[in-house]
């Protein structure tokens, strides 16, 4: 915080002035994805700071590419000639996590709805209660977003976005569809979905299996899978935390730019 003032009532917070948020730059660059290693970059940094939030017992509860801001708006222009198209490559991959407006502390009050829709976690829409794990689980889909180049669950029905999960992460399990308040959901122990209707048919053409989403079958990306698999994982006592993903393989190479720079210094 920089400064702060009170206008009509309202107080205003000053903060830095940070660059465009990586959801905008995805569609100034017509939704061309991110590389794999300008995803790892933005990760790191990302991880890093939501394990901070996790570390002093909160929540940020609205983690999406909107707010996932660039330090610098600065980019490289270049042709693409596959697609003939300007593509833009950012000139610098630091990024900030904004807008706590939501943030929740472990003992404060919390709301049974939070997180914006593409990004909520399977224990929010199943209503069986949330903690620091949604913050993950809303992770994953925002790296999914950055290497797809699209939102991975593009839907606004809580039901279809369960259909929309099971199609690409596998049936969720019996004993949450047993714990949910959302009986309605739930027919003998499955999903009540009807993949014959129009939206079935809309989730069979947009989902697929996370594992066939991979472009190419390098170490580095089947490591961000592996790392991703346990970030979209259904169990909360299941899903890895931020401090555990942060020593994953797929970080390995920050790890060592982060002591190779601590040695020199």
């Amino acid at each position: 915080m920089l400064d702060w003032f009170e206008h009509d009532g309202h107080i205003c917070i000053v903060f830095e002035l940070l660059g465009i948020s990586t959801f905008e730059f995805l569609r100034q660059n017509h939704f061309r994805p991110f590389s794999v290693e300008q995803i790892r970059h933005m990760a790191y940094q990302i991880f890093r700071a939501v394990c901070f939030l996790h570390r002093n017992k909160l929540t940020h509860t609205d983690l999406k590419p909107e707010n996932i801001l660039f330090v610098c708006s600065e980019y490289n222009l270049s042709h693409n000639n596959k697609t003939n198209r300007k593509e833009r490559t950012p000139r610098s991959l630091d990024v900030k996590v904004v807008d706590f407006g939501t943030a929740t502390f472990d003992h404060q009050h919390h709301e049974s709805l939070v997180s914006t829709r593409h990004y909520r976690a399977p224990e929010v829409i199943l209503d069986l209660g949330w903690n620091q794990s949604c913050d993950v689980w809303s992770l994953g889909c925002v790296l999914m977003e950055f290497y797809l180049g699209r939102t991975l669950f593009q839907t606004h029905d809580s039901k279809e976005h369960l259909a929309m999960m099971e199609k690409v992460l596998g049936p969720i399990p019996p004993h949450l569809l047993k714990q949910t308040s959302k009986q309605d959901y739930v027919h003998e122990e499955r999903l009540n979905w009807d993949e014959q209707s129009s939206s079935g048919s809309y989730i069979k053409d947009h989902c697929r299996p996370l594992k066939e989403c991979v472009h190419r079958k390098s170490e580095e990306e089947q490591q961000l899978f592996d790392l991703l698999v346990c970030m979209l994982e259904y169990d909360v006592c299941r899903r890895i935390t931020l401090e555990e993903a942060l020593w994953h393989p797929f970080f390995s190479p920050m790890r060592t730019q982060t002591q190779q720079r601590l040695g020199r210094s």
